[in-house]
Order: C-alpha cells, then structure tokens, then sequence
C-alpha cells in the first residue's frame, strides 16, 4: 500500500512510477482527491463531537433548573445533534474508505533507477559463466529426465492433468538435495528455516499484493475462503501481520521451504514442454523484514545469495534489473537471475529477489519501534534461493554425449551419485 505521507510530498514521483510500469498517473490524482476529502470528513466529524460533548456538560448544567418546555428543548437540540454527528461519522468512514480502495489499485513505488519498460526492456547487469559446447545434440530437460528416470510427465497428466508431473528416483533425489543445500546456506546466513503453510487468509494473500491484475494465477479454495500460496512470501509476509516486531538488533530474516502453486492462466501454448511452467513445484524461499533505510542494502545480499546458490549448481546465468512494467505490484525493485538452457538457446529465469519497501508491511500492519519507541512500518524483501525449476538448467548444462548427466558437485552427497545414467534410476 503506497504511503499517503510519501504521496503528498512527491506526487510528481508517485505519477512518474506509474508512467514506468505503464499504468495509469491519473489514479495518483484520484488518490489526492480522495485524501483531501477524508482530511475534511475528519475535521468535520471531529469539530462535531467536540460541539456536541460540550453541549452534553452544557445541557446538564441548564437542565437542573430548566421548565418542562425547556427540557424538550434541549432535549430535541441535542438528539440533532447526536444525528449530525452520526452522519458525519458515516461520511467519514465513507471518505476513509474511497481512500483505502484506491490505496490498493496502486502499486509500489518504482524505484529510482529501475527501467522503465515492459518484459523485454531490461538492462543485463552481469553475466556469469559461459554457454556449454557441445559436439552433439543436446537433449532437452524432459528428454533426458525420461531416459535417466527422473521425471514421469504422463502419469502426472494421468493423475492430475497437464502441466503436473512426477519426480522419480534420482529426480527426487536431485531435487530435494538442491533444496537441502538452499536450506543450509540460508541457515548459515543466519536465516530461520521455517516449512509455512499453503493455505493462506484472504487478507494475507491481498495484504502480499497477489490479488490484483494476477489474481486469476491464484488457486482459490472458495467453500473454505482460503488461498495456495504461489510462493511462501505469503505466509512468511503474514507472519507478524499486525505486529510490532522488534529490529533493534538488525533485520528478521525466514527461510520458507514449500510446495507452491500457480494456474498458469493465460499462459496456454507457453512452455507447455517439460518443467519450466508447472502448476505445482517446490520452493525454498528467502523473506527478510528489516527498516527502510537498509532494504537497498538488504537487497543486494538477497541476489549475492542467489548467486552463490548458482554457482553451487554450476550453470551459466545472468543477472537483470527488471524494468518497472514488468515489475509485480509489490516491488519497488527487483533483480532475476536467468540461466543458459542450451537447447532453447537463451537464458531463462531461475531466481528472483524483490525489495517490496514498506509497501507490503503496511497493508499487513507490520511495524517496529525506532530510536525514539515510535511506530514506523517496516520494510520486505523476498527472493528465490531454490526451486524445482532449477533441474532444467542442471540436466540441459550438465548432459553428456552418451546421454548422462553429470551431478553438480555440491549436491553429489544428496543424491549418492557422480553421475546420472541412462535406466539406472528406473521409471
């Protein structure tokens, strides 16, 4: 929820952001309207309770020596006025509540320096490593994982329908190692691990930002009235919902460890092939809650864990800075990491970390105490430190001639093997 404060004092900033991700400044001026109109519903209701408490005291004082006819008098002044300061009231939580509504078509702030642009008008910022070469042809994901026996795509369309999968044997093992060793290094970052739910409140799921323009990428549960998560941003953003939590001794940082789920609406006839565009995966998921002023700071450690964990699983990758069109409504900033898939011939995303600002706190109610015990709101960054997508660059970047896959290293301990082989691990 954008900072009306912020707003006020730099509406041209405000309008600016919303010309960067390409929707409407018009709804900054709407917003101002509306802000100004509640500013004059609460000096108006207030002005009316103070007339009608001293009337109150006032009224009192006559009536003890006022006639019946009097009496009646005062009486019937003082239920006008106990009405005008009903509908006063009234007005205001009306004027409070354009403003709330308006406050949620707005998204963060883009900040200063993001591009400006949609999808395609990112700036790379780093590239990492070099495409493989090989002196084959290489296989995609899907092929290799159904010759090593690692990934069944048509029992999970039997099962489950498209885009569900099975992860078989090596896969399996393969993909919890990955997760296992995420779960580690975030651990000795000085992350607390937590496993979240799945199933989130609508406040908190509206309180992260998902139910906006995307919110029909959302599984609903509508005999219950609950949301899967897409991510464990979620539940970790709820988690000190209307708390004030204490920062006095640096940042609160979560690692969440979770199945996600996502329809994929709209995306029919788009990576349909393989595990690039599933409806359910598993993620390890980074949330820090810190003050506005270190987020910047925080963010950059977010994506220097995300690389370290790509340079674990031995892939060349990218960094870009996401231009503010294709930014989520959240994010004031946010920064992917894309790996080589050799046989699409192009980089693709793997991780991505946002730095949401206050923007996330604040419908949430987060807050913490500053140097002087005030309420401030606090600040989220989240970012993607291991996901099941992630097995599309390992077996793609690490496939061999004869059809092997050769094990990143760092998870060989995980998965007890060197090496993948074709009909070792069974279907």
């Amino acid at each position: 929820m954008i900072d009306l404060k912020l707003l006020r004092e730099n509406p041209d900033v405000a309008r600016e952001s919303q010309r960067t991700r390409g929707e409407d400044p018009a709804l900054i001026d709407q917003l101002l309207e509306a802000d100004a109109q509640r500013r004059e519903a609460i000096s108006a209701a207030d002005a009316a309770r103070a007339e009608q408490k001293a009337f109150s005291k006032e009224m009192g004082q006559k009536m003890r020596s006022a006639s019946d006819e009097e009496k009646q008098a005062l009486r019937e002044e003082g239920k006008q006025k106990a009405d005008s300061v009903k509908k006063l009231e009234e007005a205001q939580a009306k004027a409070e509540q354009a403003v709330n509504d308006l406050q949620m078509q707005i998204s963060n702030i883009v900040q200063e320096g993001a591009p400006a642009g949609g999808e395609d008008d990112f700036v790379t910022l780093d590239v990492v490593g070099e495409p493989p070469q090989f002196d084959f042809e290489p296989k995609d994901h899907l092929e290799l994982g159904e010759s090593l026996g690692l990934i069944d795509m048509k029992r999970g369309t039997k099962v489950s329908g498209a885009r569900f999968y099975f992860l078989t044997g090596d896969g399996a093992l393969l993909q919890l190692g990955m997760l296992q060793l995420a779960a580690q290094k975030a651990v000795e970052h000085g992350f607390q691990l937590m496993i979240p739910p799945v199933l989130v409140r609508p406040e908190v799921m509206s309180g992260t930002g998902f139910l906006g323009a995307h919110a029909d990428e959302i599984y609903r549960l509508e005999e219950d009235d609950m949301y899967l998560v897409g991510t464990s941003e979620v539940a970790l953003a709820g988690y000190h919902s209307e708390e004030i939590i204490d920062l006095s001794k640096g940042p609160l940082r979560y690692a969440g460890w979770s199945s996600c789920f996502r329809r994929e609406a709209g995306s029919y006839g788009k990576d349909t092939r393989g595990i690039i565009r599933v409806h359910q995966f598993d993620k390890v998921e980074m949330f820090v809650y810190c003050k506005p002023e270190e987020a910047t700071e925080v963010h950059q450690e977010l994506l220097a864990m995300e690389r370290e964990m790509l340079a674990a699983i031995e892939v060349p990758y990218r960094v870009i800075d996401v231009a503010g069109g294709d930014l989520g409504s959240s994010a004031a900033r946010k920064f992917d990491t894309e790996a080589w898939v050799p046989t699409q011939q192009t980089y693709r995303e793997l991780t991505s970390t946002s730095n949401c600002t206050t923007f996330q706190a604040r419908r949430l109610k987060t807050r913490y105490r500053d140097a002087d015990g005030k309420a401030q709101t606090a600040a989220t960054l989240n970012g993607t430190l291991a996901t099941t997508r992630w097995l599309v660059a390992i077996l793609e970047n690490h496939q061999q001639a004869d059809g092997s896959v050769v094990v990143p290293k760092a998870l060989r301990p995980f998965v007890g093997k060197d090496i993948l082989k074709p009909n070792e691990s069974g279907a």
